[in-house]
């Protein structure tokens, strides 16, 4: 039996749309706090877009909502190619969400030290499960066209696919090279990961990614959990 959820959408507005309106259900306000990884990306962009809107529209407070990143490139957060800056200006400030529930990673500061740093905050907020991984209570990820997600890439050696670290430096094969990334077993222990694939050139990559044996990044990181869901506009 897949351990994957197919959510099929007319285009990439209603990838963005569907997964934001389940992101609000998801984060409706409970008795303790909720944590989320974002990742960046053109389609993550009209994600933040849209939790904007309808958080707005539908009078709901995130603000018990604490925000991690599943990866960053190594620049300073309000650098182009900066994901935290992405998602500060079309959802955390269209939102007005308190900064001290804002953890991103430090792009600016020397890669291995980031990383650390950005483990530390996540341990500080996130119970541990049975591996010793940080359980966040879901992972956004997107999908690029060779089946990456986050910022880890195809290619990798043995080691570093198989790390326990919770983040790691890595050198991508894509420009900007030098990024901080959460790793496979952190992915693994997340209660929930969504996963959103929309654009021309994904189809391949995604399919090979539903293959039961770990073809991609992506396909590793389905092959590791339980359960996953997975937002797109492709046929297959």
């Amino acid at each position: 039996m897949a351990n994957w959820e197919l959510k099929s959408c007319a285009d990439s507005t209603a990838v963005a749309v569907q997964c934001a309106a389940e992101f609000i259900s998801w984060a409706a306000p409970t008795s303790a706090p909720r944590s989320v990884a974002l990742s960046g990306g053109r389609i993550a962009q009209d994600f933040f877009r849209a939790v904007a809107r309808l958080a707005k529209g539908g009078g709901q407070s995130l603000a018990h909502v604490h925000f991690f990143w599943a990866d960053e490139r190594c620049v300073p957060p309000y650098h182009a190619e900066s994901n935290y800056r992405s998602a500060a200006e079309l959802l955390f400030t269209p939102l007005g969400l308190p900064t001290q529930n804002l953890h991103r990673i430090l792009g600016e500061a020397e890669p291995e030290f980031a990383a650390r740093e950005a483990e530390s905050e996540l341990r500080r907020l996130a119970p541990t499960c049975s591996t010793g991984q940080p359980m966040l209570d879901l992972v956004l990820l997107g999908m690029g066209e060779d089946g990456h997600i986050a910022s880890l890439f195809p290619g990798e050696p043995a080691a570093a696919v198989n790390s326990p670290s919770v983040y790691r430096a890595v050198t991508a094969s894509k420009p900007p090279p030098r990024r901080i990334t959460l790793g496979y077993a952190a992915i693994a222990a997340a209660r929930e990961v969504w996963v959103l694939v929309s654009g021309p050139g994904k189809g391949e990559a995604l399919r090979e990614s539903l293959f039961p044996e770990p073809r991609t990044p992506l396909a590793r990181a389905l092959h590791e959990r339980g359960r996953s869901r997975i937002f797109t506009d492709i046929t297959l």
